[in-house]
This record gives C-alpha cells, sequence and structure tokens, in this order.
C-alpha cells in the first residue's frame, strides 16, 4: 500500500469519541459556543457534560462558525513542516465552516455521522491507504451516510428559528417529539412528528432498517444529549432487530446540542455498500480492546 505522509484534522462537531481523539492522535479544532456572551471552545474550555446543565439553566447560548484566523492557527504548523492535511468539515448547510477553511472537504453529515466518516478515514490510513483512496471513500461515506435523529423538546428548534412559536408551544402540549434527518444539502430537517419519546424512539428504530444497507455489514454510530441510559437501550433495541455487532457511542457536543437540546438522540448508518468494505470488515472481525466499541 502506499504510504504517502498526510495529516487528518477535523473539528468538534463531529462529536467524536476521546477514544478516537487519543488512539490516531487526531487534530479536533474546536467549535466557538458563546455562554451570556462569553467565548467558550467546544470539548476544549466547555465539554458535554457540564454544557446541558448550563442549556437547561436558561443561559443565552449561541454558536458562530470557526473563522479563517482560527484555522490560520491551526494550519500553520502543518503548513511550516511541509506537510499535507485532509481538513474534513462540518456541514455548510448547517455552518459556515468550509467558506472559512477553503481547502476543506464538507461533509454534508453532522455529529456523530461526521464522525463515523472521519473514524473509516482514520482507520484506513492507518492501514496504509493512500490519500487519494482515502478521499475517494469518504466522499462516499458523506453522501451515503443516513441521519435518524430524535428531540425532546421544540424549544430549541423555536430559538433557532426552525419551527414557529405556535408549533412549539402546539406541539410541547400534544408531546410531539421530531424525528430529524440531514438532507442532502446537509441540512437538519424535520421529516415526521410522533407524539411521545418511547413511540418516538422506535419509529427511528424502524427508519434506520428501512434506509440503512445491510446493517449487520456495518459499524453504525449513535448520538445522545445528555441520556446515556436512553441510547444504550436504544443501542440495544437496534443490535437485536437488525444483527449490529458494533457501535461507536458519542455525547453530542456543544455545536449542534445548543439547536437541539438535552434529550436528543439517534443514529447514523450507510445506505448503500461502502468501497471502503474490506476496511470495515476488518474493524468487525476486531478484538482490539482500542476500538471502544460498544
Amino acid at each position: 500500500m502506499a504510504t504517502n505522509k498526510y495529516t487528518i484534522i477535523t473539528d468538534s462537531a463531529t462529536d467524536m469519541p476521546k477514544w478516537v481523539i487519543d488512539k490516531y492522535n487526531l487534530r479536533v479544532i474546536p467549535t466557538p459556543v458563546v455562554i451570556e456572551g462569553k467565548d467558550y471552545f467546544d470539548g476544549e474550555t466547555i465539554f458535554p457534560n457540564e454544557f446541558y446543565d448550563i442549556l437547561r439553566s436558561g443561559k443565552n447560548i449561541t454558536t458562530y462558525h470557526i473563522n479563517q484566523y482560527m484555522f490560520y492557527q491551526n494550519f500553520e504548523p502543518y503548513a511550516k513542516a511541509g506537510e499535507e492535511v485532509l481538513y474534513f468539515c462540518f456541514s455548510t448547510g448547517i455552518a459556515g465552516t468550509f467558506n472559512a477553511a477553503n481547502l476543506a472537504m464538507d461533509s454534508k453529515c453532522a455529529a456523530i455521522g461526521f464522525g463515523m466518516c472521519v473514524f473509516f478515514a482514520l482507520y484506513m490510513q492507518s492501514r496504509g491507504a493512500s490519500k487519494e483512496e482515502v478521499m475517494e471513500a469518504t466522499r462516499f461515506h458523506f453522501d451515503h451516510m443516513e441521519h435518524i435523529f430524535m428531540v425532546d423538546t421544540l424549544e430549541y428548534l423555536y430559538k433557532g428559528g426552525r419551527i414557529s412559536r405556535t408549533s412549539a408551544i402546539a406541539g410541547g402540549l400534544l408531546d410531539i417529539k421530531p424525528i430529524i434527518e440531514v438532507t442532502d444539502e446537509g441540512k437538519l430537517e424535520v421529516f415526521q412528528k410522533v407524539r411521545g419519546r418511547k413511540k418516538a424512539i422506535q419509529r427511528m428504530i424502524e427508519v434506520i432498517g428501512e434506509r440503512g444497507y445491510q446493517l449487520d455489514r456495518q459499524i453504525i454510530g449513535s448520538v445522545h444529549a445528555d441520556c446515556s441510559d436512553d441510547d444504550d437501550a436504544f443501542i440495544k433495541a437496534l443490535k437485536e432487530k437488525y444483527g449490529i455487532k458494533k457501535c461507536v457511542k458519542a455525547f453530542l457536543g456543544c455545536a449542534i446540542g445548543a439547536h437541539t437540546g438535552p434529550g436528543m438522540m439517534g443514529a447514523v448508518c450507510l445506505d448503500a455498500p461502502s468501497p471502503a468494505q474490506k476496511y470495515i470488515d476488518e474493524l468487525l472481525d476486531s478484538d482490539d480492546p482500542s476500538f471502544e466499541f460498544v
């Protein structure tokens, strides 16, 4: 296999688990979060396990995309060292990150869907795959990653301008749980509304079965916003129903969590056969404990 040297960089909107970051010494650019007028950086000066308590408290929270100066700071050391960089960025349908970076590959993915694509790229690189092979597979994964998420409250969709105040009030009274997908344009959109959390989780399980391709030959990703026990039960149900063997579990970070709120959860999977299936098969067969799959 080719051994040309290149470095993979991404941002914190991947919601990448710490074990992946540590295993591959991955450089993750933190996404900015503004709390009561003060700047924080996702995964660096603010962390999910404290962020959701702040969000529940009702404090004013906004986000903004990584700007050109931040990219300059993060890319400069690699440029000086003469190293090639592959930067995988948060979907431009959700943030302006790609436009600020200029040399990034837009994921058109979000949260752990974005993270799974980067994880596969890191594994391929570790196995000696060339930059071109990694880019080809990653483009495919970006285009074929299905995202099925549920939000527990309509409050944050209303604050973000995604639904009207009337819809938020009515939906709250009826206990509506929107199910969200990421569109082909990389935008978060509600595609179904279900009454009650339990029914919404069951519907997500059904949709993943409808959209996923050979789930028993995939490694899926799951993500939760401070509701780990529900997520564990959700993962268990997916495994029992579809024969899924391994899952990467993630805690939803500040970048998206500020707009979806606590209690959000969901899963991602591929909807078509991967050109990197041999690498996925290796991971499925591996009993290496450093891969902290659930």
